[in-house]
This record gives structure tokens, sequence and C-alpha cells, in this order.
């Protein structure tokens, strides 16, 4: 690039700086005109045919049916998913209901037979006392 392309321009001299703008010049480089190098329209595509058409036309159905299985194919897992979820959850409320009763009824039979010896522990020592007041009637 030669020195002819730059312009500087200063705009700002202060005792903490300076400020420039550099301006590079708008000609053409290796022949090429700024037409060429930023079209302001897209390029003109060619006439498609009514064959292209149709093949185009296929493709996007196909493509939208295989995107179509594949959503329902994500759809059916996740339900599978959420019945294996919910099977698990009731078999372990199940098990914990099971255990629950087991140990509650467990601790019903431990009460009834602590109950039961208690009971019997009072009742001999209600018969030993009636013994020992037999004894001291006949001794007296």
């Amino acid at each position: 690039m030669a020195s002819s392309d730059i312009h500087v321009k200063e705009l700002d001299k202060r005792a903490s700086g300076q400020s420039f703008e550099v301006i590079l010049s708008d000609k053409p480089s290796a022949g090429k005109s700024s037409r060429e190098e930023f079209p302001l329209s897209p390029p003109k595509k060619k006439d498609l045919s009514l064959e292209e058409i149709q093949k185009k036309l296929e493709a996007a159905e196909e493509r939208r049916k295989l995107h179509e299985a594949e959503v329902l194919k994500q759809l059916a897992e996740k339900r599978e998913h959420e019945k294996e979820v919910l099977q698990k959850a009731i078999e372990e409320n199940n098990n914990f209901s099971k255990m629950a009763e087991e140990k509650l009824t467990s601790k019903m039979e431990a009460n009834k037979e602590n109950r039961e010896a208690q009971l019997q522990a009072k009742l001999e020592r209600l018969r030993e006392k009636d013994k020992k007041l037999e004894e001291d009637r006949k001794s007296t």
C-alpha cells in the first residue's frame, strides 16, 4: 500500500496523549471493482426445473418424516422411562409399607409378651403373698 493511500487526521491533542483518525483511500485493489467485492444483490440462481423442484420437495418430506419419527421415538423412550420410574417408586413404597408393618407387628408382639410376663410376675407375687398370709393365719 502506497503512502498516498493513507490520510492521517489529528483529532485531539492533550497532555495525556493524542488521538488520530487514519483514513484509507477507496481505490480498487488488484483490478477488482468494489461492486465485484461487495455485490449489492445476491447472485442470480438458475431456474429450477419441475423435476428438480419435485426432488427437493421429496427430500424435504423425507427429512420431515425422519424428524417426526425421531421425535416419536424420543417421546416413547421418555414414556417408558416414566413408567419405569413410577413402577420403581410403587415397588419401593410397597417394600417400605411391608417393612413398617413387619416392624410394627414385631413391636406389638414384643409388647404383648412383655405385658404378659409382667402380669405373670404380679400374679406370682400375689400368690406368694397369699401363701405367706395363709401361713401366718395358720401359725396364729
